[in-house]
């Protein structure tokens, strides 16, 4: 189950670096030594920008990596306020609060994790790769060869990576669950086994439903739009199961972002 997580903080972070990677991604590096230090893997910050004075919305982000006192995020363009990232520089500083939500539980002990990773989502599980006691298998997929990412990061920790992309420019051609597929079917693969995923929510439905077909227990990171990030404005509710079986609105930002795969209730059922 999950722990409780730790007492979010507001803290004034220095932009350290940013670099720029294939496919348009953003690594922005900050120096915020109380939310680096208190972070768990899973878990996000709420980031606000002093300029332009107009982008008063706080937007959220995976924490990618967390040492010391710095902490990464890796993003994407899909906006006004991260295209205004972009042009953050060493030495200028942004408003964090976080660390918040509740990440992913360690693995069951004696199970092999996996991972499943669409897209930018490999950053949301980097933590968790790097906090497991042993490394165990990591599917990352993407539309092509530069949406795959942090597969080098999760191969330097000791990981066995599997890799796919939609027009076959790396690794096998089709969708992650294709290598997810062969693994879990295969009759020689470790057991038992713990599914961690991240990425889209067709992916996450699809981790899902395999988890329940092969009897596995599965923790989905989800991602929705947000207004306060701490539970109060309801903008980010998913429906889930409650122990007597009915359906409850859960805060993606309070409850989750992870959830039990097996509580959530995708739009297509009842």
């Amino acid at each position: 189950m999950h722990e409780n997580p730790p007492t979010p903080i507001l803290e004034d972070a220095e932009v350290l670096r940013q670099d720029l990677w294939p496919g348009g991604y953003h690594l922005l590096e900050l120096r915020a030594a109380g939310i680096a230090s208190r972070v768990q893997p899973g878990q996000f910050v709420h980031l606000r920008l002093f300029a332009p004075a107009d982008l008063v919305l706080r937007r959220p982000f995976s924490v990618f990596q967390a040492d010391g006192e710095a902490l990464r995020l890796l993003y994407k363009v899909v906006g006004r306020g991260t295209e205004a990232m972009t042009r953050l520089r060493a030495g200028e500083g942004v408003s964090l609060l976080g660390p918040l939500g509740r990440g992913f539980p360690p693995p069951a002990r004696g199970v092999l994790p996996v991972l499943v990773a669409g897209g930018y989502g490999a950053a949301a599980l980097y933590l968790q790769a790097a906090a497991c006691p042993q490394p165990g298998w990591a599917f990352v997929g993407g539309a092509g060869a530069e949406d795959v990412l942090c597969t080098a990061d999760f191969e330097r920790l000791g990981w066995t990576v599997r890799i796919a992309t939609e027009d076959g420019s790396l690794g096998v051609e089709g969708q992650v669950t294709l290598p997810l597929d062969e693994f879990l079917f295969d009759r020689a693969r470790p057991s038992p086994i713990e599914l961690f995923a991240c990425g889209p929510d067709g992916l996450l439905q699809a981790v899902a439903e395999r988890a329940r077909r092969h009897d596995v227990r599965a923790w989905i990171s989800m991602d929705r739009r947000m207004g306060c990030g701490v539970g109060a404005c309801l903008t980010c509710v998913q429906k889930v199961r409650a122990p007597d079986g009915s359906g409850v609105w859960a805060r993606v930002c309070k409850e989750g972002p992870v959830f039990d795969a097996a509580d959530v209730v995708w739009e297509a059922e009842p």
